[in-house]
């Protein structure tokens, strides 16, 4: 599970965010990977090389350092996302024609080399995505992805049975499956979801009144599955109040994304495991800042990539997401 987004201030300023929902056990970090890092590609054992320096969330397991999300100098950003029972990646042995890039380092691959969506579109051509196990799950993880830029263009990277697909992203929302097409596609359903209501309609000879406020939103969906995440997260977005500065756009986009942050207990899989809203993070494209909070502490915190100073050959920790939370008393 998880839940993606952009959201543009009337600054014309593109913010990037997503939910991070995920039953099994991580310790998310914060990294700052430099310019002209170089990195192994897991398939070949050759080097790969970052030409853009990036800040990301990621994990590092059985010495693999992989990412969640990030956006890198140039404000290209970044994450990824499950897509259960729909991705379909290459095997190591249908890649010689391409780059073999593993699954697992696809979103370092393209935070490292891309400065618009438009180089994500060159660039796919020449490589072949291989599905890989991940040290966490033991499984190739069902992955697609969600890139954006300082425009606010955004696209999704699917890559099913029927091969690798970039689709132009125009509500600038991605959640799981089914395929981003078919999630576009379901908004129609929702198109009488209105901020307005009714005041009064009559059925005959009776006069029906609302209870209160918010009768428009009546059928907006209020679950947790994948098309209810979409469906929610794409009106809010569309229709909030747009905040006038940097700061309140921040707190606007944290709201959004809250209306879809899952409790633990909610949502349990067939083992009993919590699956549960671990981080909510956000970028700003234009400063390359990271606003974060975790389940346990939703005091927002921030990090930029130009905070970060010195020179430095390899990725740098910034320290884990998970901090004590502290308690204003008055």
């Amino acid at each position: 599970m998880c839940t993606a987004m952009t959201l543009q201030s009337l600054e014309n300023v593109n913010f990037f965010g997503r939910t991070m929902d995920f039953s099994y056990c991580i310790e998310p970090a914060i990294y700052k990977v430099p310019k002209n890092n170089e990195w192994k590609n897991i398939l070949t054992m050759q080097n790969f090389h970052d030409y853009y320096s990036f800040i990301g969330i990621g994990q590092e397991s059985d010495g693999l350092l992989g990412f969640f999300d990030g956006v890198n100098e140039n404000g290209f950003a970044a994450a990824a996302l499950y897509f259960a029972g729909y991705a379909c990646f290459d095997t190591q042995q249908k890649s010689f024609d391409r780059i073999p890039v593993a699954s697992l380092d696809f979103l370092h691959y393209i935070l490292g080399r891309c400065v618009t969506v438009e180089d994500l579109y060159v660039l796919i051509n020449d490589i072949s995505i291989v599905g890989i196990p991940d040290p966490v799950t033991k499984i190739v993880a069902p992955l697609h992805w969600i890139a954006t830029d300082r425009s606010g263009k955004s696209v999704v990277i699917e890559m099913t049975k029927d091969g690798l697909m970039i689709y132009e992203d125009p509500i600038g929302v991605m959640a799981n499956s089914p395929d981003f097409p078919w999630h576009l596609t379901n908004l129609r359903n929702y198109m009488e979801v209105s901020p307005m209501q009714s005041h009064e309609e009559f059925w005959g000879n009776v006069k029906l009144t609302p209870f209160g406020q918010a009768g428009g939103t009546l059928l907006l969906p209020g679950g947790y599955t994948s098309p209810e995440r979409f469906v929610r997260t794409a009106y809010l977005k569309t229709h909030i109040t747009m905040p006038t500065n940097n700061n309140d756009m921040v707190i606007e986009c944290f709201h959004i994304l809250e209306s879809v942050s899952i409790p633990k207990g909610i949502v349990l899989t067939q083992t009993g495991a919590n699956d549960y809203t671990k981080y909510i993070t956000f970028m700003n494209t234009d400063t390359c800042e990271y606003y974060f909070k975790t389940y346990d502490n939703p005091q927002i915190t921030t990090v930029s990539l130009w905070n970060v100073y010195g020179y430095a050959a390899n990725p740098i920790s910034l320290g884990k997401l998970e901090r004590p939370i502290l308690f204003e008393r008055l």
